[in-house]
């Protein structure tokens, strides 16, 4: 009953476009009354996107799978892979979609949502991973603002070749940008040491070889 709602309002938003088309019409056109309608989707909006809730969900369960061992960018990079094969497994739908979204203000507007969406449950996964770093709040919202910008790269130009190229090899090259940036190659270097610092207070005519030597005991008690 839910792909036969999808498959109802998109028929209808081809015929008669999205704002001329009613709920009713499309539980209608499905042979289902308006109440079965919102047993599915609580919106119109929502049955344009039927399919992130399920990808969310996925997606979420990928990331709380990982290993203590697992380079935290190549995991939510295979994370943004998710996404992108739920796109590819409907070539005509996701491309319809798009189409349609560039159309209605409204739909931009949800789909913004979604990608926040998205882009938050990346950002917890590297902010539990990076929880020891002073920088581990910046380096997960920014690690995870580059692969959603990556993804959607990637995306965009494969549903403006109306789905005809392939989206993993075009996502795999601008996610390696992300990993090249951020990866255990260089971003998962450790922070640098802070220099300790030493303050001696003595009098103005104290030798010089005493100063040195308070200094020394007090490096050899750290």
């Amino acid at each position: 009953m839910r792909d036969a709602l999808v498959a109802a309002a998109f028929q209808l938003f081809l015929e008669h476009g999205y704002d001329g088309t009613t709920i009713d019409d499309i539980a209608a056109f499905a042979g289902v009354g308006r109440r079965s309608f919102f047993r599915y989707f609580p919106t119109k909006e929502d049955v344009v996107f039927p399919d992130h809730e399920r990808c969310l969900a996925d997606m979420t369960e990928f990331l709380a799978a990982s290993a203590d061992t697992d380079d935290p960018v190549d995991r939510v990079c295979d994370a943004a892979r998710l996404v992108l094969r739920m796109y590819a497994e409907n070539p005509t739908f996701s491309v319809q979609r798009y189409q349609l979204t560039k159309q209605v203000t409204g739909l931009r507007a949800y789909e913004l949502s979604v990608v926040w969406r998205y882009e938050r449950t990346l950002a917890n996964h590297l902010r539990d991973r990076y929880a020891d770093r002073t920088d581990g709040r910046l380096r997960a919202n920014v690690i995870a603002a580059a692969v959603v910008a990556a993804h959607n790269h990637a995306l965009r130009d494969w549903l403006r070749s109306d789905g005809r190229s392939d989206p993993m090899t075009a996502v795999d090259r601008a996610l390696e940008f992300v990993r090249t940036a951020w990866g255990s190659r260089r971003g998962e270097q450790q922070e640098p040491e802070t220099e300790d610092v030493v303050v001696v207070i003595t009098k103005r005519n104290t030798p010089m070889w005493r100063v040195v030597r308070e200094i020394e005991a007090s490096t050899d008690n750290k």
